[in-house]
This record gives structure tokens, sequence and C-alpha cells, in this order.
């Protein structure tokens, strides 16, 4: 059903509505749970494109998704992303890294 999530995600563009970094977090948080991590990194990448700012949650939540398809790499490669933009992990990120490290 991570689709349903996409609804009302087109419909408060459709109304003239901006998304925020907080929807698109959700979003990806959706993706995550329902294992799409391909659409999880699809949104990532339009969030960046209208200018918006990841937070260490948005990463978080990109990372699991990484880690429940097996894509340790991804996830590492996010990783050093998110340090690289000076963002601080927390034990979420860090235990979720490690996750992906163990499959």
């Amino acid at each position: 059903q991570w689709e349903k999530a996409l609804e009302p995600f087109a419909e408060l563009q459709h109304r003239g509505l901006k998304p925020t970094i907080i929807t698109y977090t959700a979003l990806i948080s959706a993706c995550q749970k329902a294992g799409q991590w391909e659409k999880a990194l699809e949104l990532f990448d339009e969030l960046q494109q209208r200018g918006l700012e990841p937070e260490i949650i948005t990463y978080s939540a990109l990372i699991s998704a990484c880690q429940k398809a097996g894509q340790w790499e991804k996830a590492l490669e996010l990783f050093d992303e998110l340090r690289h933009r000076r963002l601080e992990p927390d034990i979420i990120t860090y235990n979720t890294l490690i996750s992906a490290c163990e499959k």
C-alpha cells in the first residue's frame, strides 16, 4: 500500500502546495517499510532537485530502505554523504548502517 502514500503527495502538489523535507521524509519512510528502496532514492534525488536539504532522519530512512534491500554498498555511500554534509549521525543511523553491513 506504499503507493497510497503517493496519492496525497500528488494532491498537495496539484493544489499548489510545496512539499517540505518532512513530506519527503515521510514518503521515503513509507517506501522503506514497503521495500521500495529504488523509489526512496528517486524521492531523495527529487527533494534535492527542489532545493530541500535532507536531514539526518531523511538519511536514516533512506539507509534503512537500502538495508532492507541488501544494498549495503549504497547504505555506506549515503552514510559518507551525510557526514560530508556535516550532519551528525544519531544512534538510529549507526544501528541501521551496522544492520546493512551484516547482511
